[in-house]
């Protein structure tokens, strides 16, 4: 097994290596779209984008942001999770969902939470049984 490392993603040439993995969770993204959504939402959210690295290459990515609500208090919220669809199943989710973890305590957070589509069971799965998130809401939308 090779190195692994986390490296946050601050330029924008780090932000398009780690794309094509974020592709795979944000279908409807095209490049420039993603770059400017992230770019606003570090400039005007706080969001962070950490990207896991197994030697050279990008194998999943994480993007979250503190907030304050009455519901949480405060807490954090994963905003994107995803493993490279070829190296699923060796662990990196629950490292990378486990440096969110690590990076909330640091700053003084009380709780981790996120939302996961209601097609992801393998993805339910994993934050119930391995990362003993609990099920707690339903979320809701409405396009406008």
């Amino acid at each position: 097994m090779e190195k692994i490392e986390f490296k946050e993603c601050k330029t924008n040439e780090e932000m398009i290596a780690a794309f094509p993995v974020m592709k795979q969770l944000r279908t409807h993204l095209n490049e420039e779209t993603y770059i400017s959504l992230v770019t606003e939402a570090r400039q005007k959210d706080q969001y962070r984008l950490f990207a896991l690295y197994e030697g050279n290459q990008i194998v999943a990515v994480a993007g979250f942001k503190p907030m304050i609500t009455l519901y949480y208090g405060r807490f954090v919220w994963v905003c994107d999770l995803v493993t490279d669809q070829a190296k699923r199943s060796h662990g990196y989710g629950e490292k990378l969902l486990n440096l969110v973890h690590d990076w909330s305590r640091k700053e003084g957070y009380e709780r981790v939470s996120l939302s996961s589509g209601l097609q992801r069971k393998d993805a339910h799965r994993f934050y119930e049984d391995k990362m003993d998130y609990d099920k707690v809401s339903y979320v809701f939308k409405k396009e406008l």
